[in-house]
């Protein structure tokens, strides 16, 4: 995460992301739609697949896309601890903001990392 940092993914995560799931905003609803669907503690994700593929993943508790054998790009914390003191119980209103901090450039990184393993 990085305040004031890039508002979009640029480059080959761009359209990557486009051709995946239609629009940067599409992405993001399928993604707050998996933060906002895992009961209790847990992440949402934006994966690279075994097939190579960008995919919208959560998993409960402390769980890892690695134990699956996937590469996580993107991840958000969906733990009550991550948000709860300043959003309460309003978990999609938390994962609304944390657009405005992510850090388009690391990510971008890990999916190129991704893609080259």
């Amino acid at each position: 995460m990085i305040p004031g940092g890039s508002k979009a993914p640029g480059g080959e995560l761009a359209i990557a992301i486009n051709a995946k799931f239609g629009s940067l905003d599409a992405f993001k609803t399928a993604f707050n739609d998996a933060g906002v669907k895992r009961f209790g503690s847990g992440w949402a994700w934006l994966i690279l697949n075994k097939q190579g593929e960008l995919e919208v993943i959560s998993t409960a508790n402390q769980d890892s896309p690695f134990m699956e054998g996937t590469f996580p790009i993107l991840g958000n914390d969906v733990w009550e601890h991550a948000y709860y003191l300043k959003y309460k119980n309003q978990r999609p209103e938390y994962l609304n903001a944390w657009w405005n901090v992510v850090n388009w450039d690391e990510v971008a990184k890990r999916y190129t990392r991704a893609r080259s393993r």
